[in-house]
């Protein structure tokens, strides 16, 4: 792959990894209540989706979606009530019982869990992939070494959003150190994903 094509590629990429969206916000949430490290290696379920995504891609089953305006709404549905879900947890989550009690009692894998669900839960990923990636592949030369190529550059830069994200939510537990405000923002983390639930189902 050409150098010039990858110098395009990147920021790009990097733009979408960047986006506000679900599970960046999980990503804030978590770090705001579980601490950076765990945040971060929670987002080792999202990079999973993402690659099981970008197989399916390079594969051409996102094409299934495309045609099957059913299965799309139906996968659209499930993703949107997975959202509202997590807003009903984040909603009547008890800051009073204090930071190191909720880090016992949510493990790691739970985390990753939701990470995971949520990114496999958006059928509109799975849409980006195979319409974002293939522009920047020469159809010409080998296309899978090029999936490869693009996708781990894109997981990758997806670590790094994760990773900043995170540290975002750090910061903000700061502000939000007290039960009050740790609720206040708990609540706003509910109702931004009930917002995006809302969107996701509305959205052809």
């Amino acid at each position: 792959m050409e150098l010039s094509v990858l110098l395009l590629f990147i920021p790009a990429c990097f733009a979408l990894n960047m986006a506000p969206g679900p599970n960046n916000l999980l990503s804030v949430s978590n770090a705001t209540r579980y601490g950076f490290k765990r945040s971060s290696l929670a987002g080792t379920g999202r990079l999973l989706a993402f690659a099981i995504m970008i197989a399916m891609a390079s594969a051409g089953l996102a094409a299934v979606l495309q045609t099957s305006a059913m299965l799309f709404q139906g996968l659209k549905i499930i993703g949107a009530a997975y959202l509202i879900y997590l807003a009903i947890q984040l909603w009547r989550a008890k800051p009073e019982a204090g930071t190191q009690a909720r880090v016992e009692e949510v493990s790691m894998l739970c985390l990753a869990r939701q990470e995971f669900l949520v990114a496999a839960s958006n059928p509109k990923a799975i849409l980006i992939f195979s319409a974002f990636l293939p522009q920047f592949v020469d159809v010409t030369r080998p296309i899978a070494g090029q999936f490869l190529l693009l996708g781990a550059l894109f997981l990758g830069l997806e670590m790094i959003a994760i990773c900043a994200y995170a540290g975002m939510g750090v910061h903000m537990r700061r502000w939000f150190s007290e039960p009050r405000g740790q609720r206040l923002f708990n609540r706003g983390c509910a109702v931004l994903l009930t917002g995006a639930a809302s969107m996701l189902a509305r959205r052809s």
